[in-house]
């Protein structure tokens, strides 16, 4: 964090084959060791399995799993008075983004499929049927911040 100056974010190039940025986010999360090429065989191969396992737009099944893993409630925790306090707080749009990317990848890679291309498009049509184990994560998420909405006075 700077003192005087702001921070600018960095511009993020469209995806070759879709021109989308979220796509872009999405490989750049997956990528292991910089190893670009390899993560994007991994997505447009989990793109290709979706399109013809589903009669749908594969881009807009990825959306769709996105939008519907991102949380709205978060816990933080808050010293205060020498108890340690779980506060609910709302999440930005941009931490709901990578929350819900970096759940995604996290799930698909802990699936028990063969190869990571058939994880990732499991999990993604999973999502986006409301379904699977990202689902549950953002659901044990709003779950918490919900039983502990008694401390949500102690937001600052």
């Amino acid at each position: 964090m700077p003192r005087r100056k702001v921070v600018t974010k960095r511009p993020i190039i469209p995806d070759p084959v879709y021109g989308d940025e979220l796509v872009t986010k999405f490989i750049n999360n997956l990528m292991w060791g910089g190893e670009k090429s390899v993560a994007e065989r991994v997505f447009y191969g989990a793109m290709d399995i979706i399109k013809s396992k589903s009669n749908d737009d594969p881009v807009k099944v990825f959306k769709r799993a996105v939008d519907n893993t991102k949380p709205q409630l978060e816990v933080k925790s808050r010293r205060v008075g020498g108890a340690t306090y779980q506060v609910p707080i709302e999440v930005r749009m941009a931490r709901g983004l990578s929350l819900s990317i970096r759940w995604l990848i996290q799930s698909s890679r802990a699936r028990k499929e063969y190869t990571m291309k058939e994880r990732l498009a499991a999990e993604l049509m999973d999502a986006a049927n409301n379904t699977g184990t990202t689902i549950k994560k953002r659901e044990d998420t709003h779950r918490m911040a919900e039983a502990n909405k008694a401390f949500s006075h102690y937001r600052w």
